[in-house]
């Protein structure tokens, strides 16, 4: 597809899964790069200083994963790469998205209504609460969220989203499927395609690390600022991007309309004797 790029996210250790993938690409008819992604195993001083603890503990209530921030940072290598290239549009994909039929003719009618839109997202953890406004293809609409919806295993952006990201999305406060999807605070226009067309394989085993539980999770009384801050970010969703057009309201008809009141001529004045 003219002005499309296509990257995919992939640990050096885990080869089979791009083998899993690049097999369905082709089946797709979609060309890709392979974004080497950052190993948690390996992070180095630098990588480590990009997060800021502090607020990552607050605002999500947990503390960081080392993979949570490699893979942060795999996301935002993506960005620059996007940038140092001439395509107009980026298709991210992490390497254990399922990737459906459906996707190229997606792709296709986004592109051609690149004006409605920033960054969307092609893939959910949550609905979201979409509100469909434009098809984009057969049986898939564009849509505003008005609630989180986490996931960043699928997305398309333009060159103006890389950009905000590039230089606002660090340091990490959260993980970044939590933060990129905030529309309001990059002055993007964030949507979804609902259905979407591609989905996350819950048999493949995550390479972020341990997932939350007990141990993890703060105690209720602790988490009170992560509730704040959700509260919070609540909010700003609405507006984030246009609603559908509201239809006109019909004019009310009475029930029983009331029949003109006639008008009466005035008596003629008394002449003077």
């Amino acid at each position: 597809m003219n002005g499309l790029r296509t990257w995919v996210i992939n640990l050096d250790r885990a080869p089979d899964r791009l083998a899993r993938i690049s097999g369905r690409l082709a089946e797709l008819g979609l060309s890709w790069a392979r974004l080497p992604a950052v190993d948690a195993r390996a992070l180095t001083p630098e990588q480590r200083a990009t997060l800021d603890e502090p607020a990552f503990c607050r605002k999500h209530g947990m503390t960081p994963l080392p993979g949570e921030l490699g893979c942060y940072l795999s996301h935002v290598q993506v960005m620059h790469q996007f940038l140092a290239s001439d395509a107009a549009f980026a298709l991210v994909l992490e390497d254990d998205v399922q990737l459906h039929a459906s996707l190229p003719a997606v792709l296709r009618g986004l592109m051609a209504h690149a004006d409605r839109w920033d960054v969307v997202k092609l893939s959910a953890v949550h609905r979201g609460t979409p509100v469909p406004y434009l098809e984009v293809a057969p049986g898939h609409r564009l849509a505003v969220m008005l609630s989180r919806c986490t996931g960043s295993s699928a997305y398309l952006m333009n060159r103006r989203a890389a950009t905000a990201y590039a230089r606002g999305l660090l340091p990490m406060s959260l993980p970044y499927d939590h933060v990129f999807d905030q529309g309001w605070r990059f002055g993007l226009k964030f949507r979804l395609v609902t259905p979407t067309p591609c989905g996350h394989d819950e048999t493949v085993a995550s390479t972020i690390g341990v997932p939350a539980g007990p141990g993890r999770k703060f105690h209720w009384t602790r988490r009170l600022p992560a509730y704040a801050y959700r509260l919070g970010n609540a909010r700003p969703r609405f507006p984030s991007g246009p609603p559908p057009a509201r239809r006109a309201p019909r004019p009310r008809a009475r029930a029983n309309p009331r029949p003109p009141r006639p008008r009466h001529a005035r008596p003629p004045a008394a002449c003077a004797a």
